[in-house]
């Protein structure tokens, strides 16, 4: 305990009145001292680990850390036939983490290779679903090398009910598009398309259709938030565009579309961005053309 007054006294010479009453873990109920170190991070917990070893170790506390950060790894299943502790997981997923941000396909062979995921596109798909902590432009530059796991990575998700800007924010919050117009881009269109169309069944578009709608919320994103783009698209213009794209009584749902990006902002950036969407679905002027049967 002393060591840890050490420490803080270091970092702020003021603290010296609060330790008078600050309470030693090792004095409080096991439970309840575990409880106030679940409120740590990992670096943290480690810290703490050098005062009070015996709590910091805790294999609960590990585990959590563990499943809130990655949410999937095929060695949570054999974790109770394995000696392995889940702090001693927690460092492995933390190092091929660190790995995969830098060399992705080098940090899936190391997590292969250390039992953390198995072999399998299944496997390591349901990996960089459920994992927090990987880099956006890491998981790009992977999937377009895997298009096996890209193709299973999409099928995972779900739209049913999402208005079409806001389903497309999600897909892009989750697989970042490339800096530049390619054929990779059209490849996640396609993908996102085909995927939207099988969440809502009842959509009465095509999916050649909601292809174009997406190319065009693209550009019009970057048409209104561009600084360099002086004469911005009114919304009479993206209508007259798309207007022999959707059925012609769709005008409503056209200016809808380009009503969401005007006000949310662009369909390729991070949720954190954005204005938050209202609930779907929702009455609109023009019916149930996004609503499930």
């Amino acid at each position: 305990m002393g060591q840890f007054h050490g420490i803080l006294l270091r970092r702020n010479p003021k603290s010296r009145d609060a330790l008078q009453t600050f309470t030693d873990l090792d004095n409080l109920p096991p439970e309840l001292a575990v409880a106030v170190l679940s409120n740590l991070n990992a670096t943290d917990l480690c810290l703490a680990a050098c005062v009070w070893e015996h709590l910091a170790n805790n294999n609960l506390l590990w585990m959590s850390l563990c499943r809130t950060t990655w949410r999937y790894s095929s060695a949570y299943k054999a974790m109770h036939k394995s000696n392995m502790t889940y702090k001693s997981l927690y460092l492995l997923l933390d190092d091929g983490t660190c790995l995969f941000n830098v060399l992705p396909k080098e940090g899936i062979l190391f997590l292969i290779k250390n039992n953390i995921i198995k072999d399998t596109v299944k496997d390591i798909t349901l990996f960089i679903n459920g994992a927090t902590v990987l880099r956006a432009d890491a998981v790009r530059d992977y999937l377009k090398e895997r298009r096996d796991v890209l193709d299973e990575l999409v099928s995972l998700q779900s739209y049913t009910g999402m208005f079409l800007p806001e389903a497309l924010r999600k897909f892009f919050d989750l697989i970042q598009p490339p800096e530049a117009r390619n054929e990779y881009l059209d490849t996640l269109l396609e993908l996102f398309s085909r995927r939207y169309l099988r969440c809502n069944p009842g959509c009465e578009l095509s999916q050649d259709t909601v292809f174009i709608l997406c190319n065009s919320l693209l550009l019009l994103s970057v048409d209104l938030s561009s600084p360099k783009v002086k004469n911005k698209m009114t919304k009479r213009e993206f209508i007259k565009n798309l207007r022999g794209v959707v059925h012609p009584t769709s005008v409503d749902f056209i200016g809808d579309l380009y009503d969401d990006i005007y006000l949310r902002g662009h369909v390729a950036v991070p949720k954190s961005k954005c204005l938050q969407s209202q609930t779907f679905p929702c009455v609109r002027p023009y019916g149930n053309i996004f609503l499930t049967v």
